[in-house]
């Protein structure tokens, strides 16, 4: 490890280092616009400027310099501090004084760094440019002529989405950014951008105008629009869910987010259940807590009682609806929908064991019915990762539009007993050999035969276990923790024609077999769920209650409540708990502590947050059949409750996946 002296201090760096990454070890701050952790090194803002010797006597790009033993770096000498100015003069001349109409004013790196890195005052007097504005689809506003042209937006689209959808036209003065032909930028992950923009030119369209960030409350949580529990950070303003942004979790997101789960959230505003309904004559009326829960009464289910749990949902409102049929004498608990039964008797066989950032070290990869870049964009970009280190990914199933190279070896899941001289050779000499199954193979029966798989080509090796299953929903890992999950699947919960289903928040159901039971709704859209429902409760969303969430790594995680639920919306445990005095029994608990410490006590996984251990993986058995027709998710915009009440969703599938045409209003 060579040392180096940062303004006096001597220090030891890694191997390969830059010097802008020594500064940082040494304590101090870099200041920078084009340079960003998790993109290649561009070197065109200058504004890492620093003093180094030996070298030339000049200011060098400390991002693109790397270290080596005995230099001698300066950060604060009169040179760099004038040659910082120069640089922040430059970026300046063409920026206008948009400061005050800025989306990005408040949390802009310009800002930020004119201030403290600037001269205070300008010598330019000639003309500003001006950039016409591009269209980049109903998420991304621009406003070009602030562009400083750092190129992280088109760093990011080539190397971590994988597609080439944003780039530079022209050369020097006249340079712009744009996308190809001025389309919509359609990938999934593309809103990251305006994260990593650092002036406005990128910028959120549905949340252009709406609040300043020193108006907003931030409360941490976790995305529950797919399976990875991203974390994010909930910004609202009073009762109203503003934002979700990215936080920082290399285990988990690293700092990027799906468009999905960054915009969804308008949604939490629309079609809301705010008080209850009870069906009179074959409509549904509101009505009062105290009716709605004598209604239930009166049904008097005894044992005859299913629970079927949605797709959203957080540990402790499964637990308390647990508890509640428990105290009731039933065991029906179901959270597969819509009507997977694969065998959940060791969770080892249902989990992402290597990692969503252990994936990334996987050498030769097998994905049997998964459309991964649906279902996950998160995996996806550590997928594509892995391809660029040089892992060969191989996939059964219909085609989709990879971002990697990648060998489609048919539908059939017959090709799982005996595979391609390529995928197999590749699987045989992997150091790091890595297995990814999804819904659609789940759903086919493939899970004996991938096991066997794993058994085959030595998935589970010293230090590495590539047996993954990808499952799509927040609630799954939690809820097959809770025990939600019959033999049978929901099948099961048909055969036993319960008298009452308690539905939470569960919309994909296919209701119409269960007409002679009391479905009782406990959720927070009208959605399907509701408007099957007999009795409606309206619940908290997501970002209305704390709540624990298992993603599909089987890492425990914690959400804080951001805002309170609509009208006479309650949290869904405080709902469960009044219903089961409604019913005469006793659940064990008064408040939320006492539920958590109950739920900890019965799950010792879900009382802390980590990876869960779910021990060893079991045996499997070869002889796979079948086709994989197609995949599970029809429209990734519209994929849960939440995002089809968004305004923001519903015009991304329109425009973006369906070819709507959207006229723009004259500004």
């Amino acid at each position: 490890m060579p040392k180096v002296t940062v303004d006096g201090v001597e220090i030891e760096v890694p191997q390969g280092a830059t010097v802008l990454q020594a500064c940082e070890l040494a304590g101090k701050e870099i200041p920078r616009f084009c340079y960003h952790e998790r993109l290649s090194i561009a070197g065109n803002c200058r504004m890492c400027l620093v003093e180094v010797k030996p070298g030339p006597p000049k200011p060098q790009a400390s991002c693109a310099l790397p270290t080596s033993e005995g230099q001698e770096i300066r950060t604060d000498s009169e040179m760099v501090k004038k040659a910082r100015e120069g640089v922040m003069e430059f970026l300046l001349i063409n920026h206008p004084l948009d400061c005050p109409i800025c989306d990005q004013g408040g949390e802009c790196d310009l800002q930020d760094q004119a201030v403290t890195y600037g001269r205070g005052k300008s010598r330019y007097d000639e003309n500003k440019r001006a950039v016409t504005e591009k269209y980049m689809g109903p998420l991304i506003k621009t406003v070009m002529t602030r562009c400083i042209h750092c190129t992280r937006c088109v760093r990011f689209s080539e190397e971590v989405a994988g597609v080439d959808e944003i780039g530079a036209l022209y050369r020097g003065e006249t340079m712009q950014i744009t996308t190809y032909l001025e389309r919509a930028a359609s990938h999934e992950m593309s809103a990251n951008v305006i994260d990593l923009c650092p002036v406005g030119a990128l910028t959120s369209r549905p949340y252009a105008f709406e609040a300043r960030p020193w108006e907003l409350k931030k409360t941490l949580s976790i995305d529950v629009s797919d399976a990875c529990g991203a974390n994010i950070r909930i910004d609202s303003r009073g009762r109203e869910v503003m934002r979700a942004l990215p936080r920082v979790n290399d285990d988990v997101n690293e700092e990027w987010i799906s468009d999905k789960a960054r915009f969804q959230v308008d949604g939490l505003a629309r079609r809301r259940l705010d008080k209850p309904y009870l069906r009179r004559d074959g409509k549904l009326a509101a009505a009062t807590w105290e009716e709605a829960f004598a209604a239930i009464a009166k049904i008097n289910p005894g044992k005859s009682v299913a629970v079927v749990a949605g797709d959203l949902l957080d540990c402790e409102t499964m637990f308390a609806a647990k508890a509640l049929a428990g105290a009731l004498g039933s065991s029906l608990l179901e959270g597969r929908q819509t009507g997977l039964s694969y065998d959940c008797s060791n969770l080892a066989a249902v989990n992402f064991n290597s990692g969503l950032a252990g994936i990334e070290e996987a050498d030769a990869i097998l994905i049997v019915g998964s459309q991964v870049r649906w279902e996950a964009p998160l995996v996806q970009s550590r997928l594509r990762k892995a391809a660029r280190r040089g892992a060969k990914v191989f996939v059964v199933g219909p085609e989709w539009e990879t971002t990697y190279p990648a060998t489609f070896l048919g539908n059939d899941l017959a090709v799982l007993d005996k595979l391609s001289k390529d995928a197999d050779a590749a699987l045989k000499g992997a150091a790091r050999p890595a297995l990814i199954l999804g819904g659609a193979g789940l759903g086919k029966g493939a899970l004996p035969a991938c096991l066997a798989l794993a058994d085959k080509y030595k998935l589970v090796r010293d230090g590495w276990n590539g047996f993954n299953v990808l499952h799509m929903a927040a609630s799954r890992m939690g809820g097959l923790m809770l025990g939600y999950a019959q033999a049978g699947g929901i099948a099961d919960l048909v055969a036993a024609k319960p008298k009452m289903l308690i539905s939470l928040g569960a919309d994909e159901v296919d209701y119409t077999k269960f007409a002679d039971s009391l479905i009782v709704y406990v959720g927070h859209h009208g959605d399907a769920g509701a408007h099957a429902a007999d009795v409606i409760l309206p619940a908290a969303a997501y970002t209305e209650k704390d709540g624990t969430y298992v993603n599909t790594e089987g890492r425990v995680q914690w959400a804080d409540k951001a805002v309170f639920a609509p009208g006479d919306a309650r949290e869904d445990w405080t709902i469960l708990r009044a219903m089961a005095d409604a019913l005469g029994v006793s659940v064990g608990f008064d408040s939320f502590t006492e539920l958590r410490a109950a739920m900890a006590k019965a799950v010792p996984a879900l009382g802390r947050e980590g990876l869960a251990d779910y021990g060893a993986l079991p045996k499997g058995k070869a002889g796979a059949s079948g086709t994989i027709e197609a995949y599970p998710i029809k429209d990734f915009y519209l994929t849960n409750p939440i995002a089809r009440a968004s305004e923001t969703m519903q015009r991304c599938s329109a425009e973006l996946l369906h070819g709507a045409d959207f006229a723009e209003a004259a500004e």
